[in-house]
């Protein structure tokens, strides 16, 4: 497979853990680098702490042993490079659908007439052109998520933590979103971690599959995906992605027993 990133590392963690307060530990030893222009993918069981450790590079939670570095910076200090986009959609719910999605190029200052054509693009991608006007709470749930992430891509990032952001979305609408990232990222380079309890997402949209292991969270193994993504439309039915997806599946069920 021809990597289509630069070897030059944008994410290390080293030797990296996490210990709450009350004595559980979360996460140990993790060690791993992900390169510039990458997509790399977090999968492992319930509670193996996935969403701790992205959170942990976007400098949401501290670290408590090793020591994470994002572009040769501390998290907090790298903040300004990243976009991360939650589980669950984090909406204000006093703001309009188009005012939610405009609200991080606000804050940067940019002019409303740049606010408008960048919100309009976005409200396309995700499909929402149609209820621009509307509040969250007029929205299904998969609808919010769309908004959540039009709002992250909107501010145009050169990292994207993203935590199992099209779990709620129908089967149709999460794949269209799958290779609409795929195209974006190749268009902007941008470098993303991206959480998923999907193995079929992870192996599609990813150069390499970091597989964790449980109690605590733990590196089992990084998995290389060899896949052609040249079509993007032939892709899932490919023989080649099938075989992809039975091999790192049954990594992730050693995953469960180690």
């Amino acid at each position: 497979m021809t990597t289509h990133y630069e070897i030059v590392p944008e994410i290390a963690c080293t030797r990296t853990g996490k210990q709450y307060r009350q004595g559980a530990e979360a996460l140990r030893d993790i060690n791993f680098t992900v390169y510039k222009g990458e997509i790399l993918s977090i999968l492992g069981p319930s509670g193996c702490g996935k969403s701790t450790l992205l959170k942990m590079i976007a400098g949401l939670t501290s670290v408590t042993s090793g020591e994470i570095t994002v572009n040769g910076m501390t998290p907090v200090n790298a903040r300004e490079l990243v976009s991360f986009i939650f589980q669950d959609a984090t909406l204000l719910p006093w703001r309009t659908v188009k005012r939610n999605i405009d609200l991080g190029l606000e804050l940067e200052g940019a002019t409303r007439e740049r606010r408008d054509g960048k919100t309009e693009e976005m409200l396309a991608l995700v499909g929402l052109s149609d209820v621009a006007g509307r509040y969250p709470r007029e929205l299904s749930g998969g609808m919010k998520m769309r908004v959540s992430i039009a709002r992250a891509l909107a501010t145009r990032p050169r990292i994207l933590l993203m935590d199992e952001p099209f779990a709620a979305l129908d089967e149709m609408t999460r794949n269209r979103m799958n290779d609409e990232l795929l195209r974006l990222q190749k268009q902007h380079g941008w470098t993303i971690v991206f959480v998923t309890h999907s193995v079929a997402e992870a192996v599609f949209l990813s150069s390499r599959i970091l597989v964790l292991a449980p109690n605590p969270g733990r590196v089992l193994e990084m998995v290389n995906v060899e896949l052609d993504r040249s079509n993007l439309a032939e892709v899932r039915s490919s023989d080649a992605f099938e075989q992809e997806v039975s091999r790192v599946s049954r990594i992730l069920r050693g995953a469960h027993l180690a």
